[in-house]
């Protein structure tokens, strides 16, 4: 049987790809691609040349029996545009697939905004909550802020530059008193990425000032990057906020 390496690659900054990762891109026999077209710009800067197999989000369903029958000729690797798959990315269908066929799957890690956001931020408590991205409709958002209010944890999300301006405001006005982190390029140690921390409610405005997209160090992601955390617990309970 074969093996499904989940490889994490960079959130911005090309260099952040392991050297473990770069080995296994370079000896799998196929590679499965959230953008082929990303990949492609990822795999070029270290020479590596492999057959790619689009598995995007949206018909995830559809793209799994082509890798699947990849697997069965040899190791594939699965990626995502950035990070690690799998998580908020595509591919929990095809890790699932994987293992119910006999093959090994094998985590590669990778860069984490998740983490690198937490470590930044300077908020303590007990682990940390990830809630993925947030909900787009005001309703499901206003009973999942209401849903931490009394949590201890740091608590990470990710949302879209499109609409964190909204979502922050919804914050705000539910959470006032919560201690907040926005960040976006965080990989970008060129200008430090951008980091804003405070009050919710201020945050609120800082987001309408600093919304506008982004580009990585290296150009492997054209998308800005917005993390909000806050302080955990009562009166200082903690969210987060990265947007990919």
């Amino acid at each position: 049987m074969s093996k499904l390496y989940v490889v994490g690659t960079p959130i911005g900054n090309l260099e952040d790809l392991s050297a473990r990762a770069i080995r296994v891109l370079g000896e799998v026999s196929a590679i499965a691609a959230e953008d082929t077209r990303v990949t492609s710009r990822l795999l070029a800067r270290h020479g590596i040349r492999k057959p790619l197999y689009s598995y995007r989000a949206p018909v995830e369903r559809r793209g799994l029996p082509r890798v699947m029958s990849a697997l069965e000729e040899g190791d594939v690797a699965l990626v995502s545009d950035a990070g690690t798959p799998t998580l908020s990315d595509p591919g929990q269908a095809l890790v699932t697939a994987a293992w119910a066929a006999g093959h090994t799957v094998v985590p590669v890690p990778g860069p984490s905004s998740v983490t690198a956001a937490l470590s930044i931020a300077g908020y303590g408590g007990p682990g940390f909550t990830f809630l993925g991205y947030l909900p787009r409709k005001p309703g499901e958002m206003r009973r999942l802020m209401d849903s931490l209010r009394e949590d201890p944890r740091p608590a990470v999300a990710f949302e879209s530059p499109f609409r964190v301006h909204k979502s922050l405001a919804l914050i705000a006005e539910v959470l006032p008193e919560r201690s907040l982190t926005l960040t976006r390029e965080l990989p970008c140690d060129q200008w430090a990425g951008s980091v804003g921390r405070g009050l919710r409610s201020r945050q609120a405005t800082t987001g309408r000032r600093s919304g506008r997209r982004g580009e990585g160090r290296g150009g492997a992601r054209r998308s800005a990057y917005q993390c909000t955390t806050t302080d955990a617990g009562p009166p200082n309970a903690r969210i987060g906020v990265p947007s990919r």
